[in-house]
């Protein structure tokens, strides 16, 4: 595993990001971890988050893309910091663009977005913080499509949660390639966090016991696919 992997994994758990115990997840089911991006508050979490997509982005899908596409409400910052990072990390000037939950009817930016304009060539790589059933694209993918003649080239995520999708069969980053034609990677998966944090200690104390370890075989038995 590649050492910004790791960092991130202690960086997300340090960040009160990641926490395991007892969880029901928008989809209605009961998770022993859960994944809240939207506790990275402070200027240098923020920094490092940005950071830690740039390198995975540019490890995955290299430095051919104009724009990065962050849904409301927590791509907003999570875009906007990687196009940071990405400029301070590889020199590559990269826009940022989000969509608004409503329209704005006035001044020069009204309309459904903000940040850059999409424009017909675009290169877009879309960014989240987590997908569990892949179902935040079934708005975003058309309202990007909608705007320009876009080609959208991927999808990066913090956290591969490693389970079924929508369908009950393959995973949420699996049925957005079939459904969609682009690549939907993340940063690390469920399965690179327990590897790393099992019986060890980060900040002091050790996350994923033996009780936790048990709670997720579990949870993989019921919604996992590889």
């Amino acid at each position: 595993m590649e050492a910004y992997k790791q960092e991130f994994i202690e960086f997300m758990v340090e960040s009160d990001v990641l926490k395991f115990g007892d969880f029901t997840l928008k989809s209605g089911r009961k998770s022993p971890f859960f994944m809240n991006a939207g506790a990275y508050v402070t200027g240098s979490q923020l920094m490092r988050l940005g950071e830690y997509y740039a390198k995975a982005i540019h490890d995955n899908y290299g430095d051919n893309f104009d724009v990065l596409f962050g849904p409301a409400y927590k791509g907003i910052p999570i875009s906007v910091v990687t196009a940071v990072a990405y400029s301070k990390l590889y020199g590559k000037e990269i826009r940022y663009c989000s969509d608004r939950k409503e329209e704005k009817d006035h001044g020069a930016d009204k309309g459904s977005f903000l940040g850059s304009k999409l424009k017909d060539g675009d290169r877009v790589v879309m960014i989240e913080d987590v997908t569990t059933s892949g179902k935040s694209m079934e708005e975003t993918v058309p309202k990007v499509k909608g705007a320009a003649d876009v080609e959208i080239i991927g999808l990066m995520v913090s956290l591969n949660r490693m389970e079924v999708g929508l369908g009950g069969v393959k995973s949420a980053l699996d049925e957005i390639k079939e459904t969609y034609g682009f690549q939907a990677r993340a940063i690390v998966t469920m399965e690179e966090v327990v590897e790393h944090l099992y019986n060890r200690k980060c900040q002091g104390r050790v996350v994923i016991d033996d009780t936790i370890k048990a709670a997720i075989d579990a949870y993989y038995k019921q919604y996992g696919c590889k």
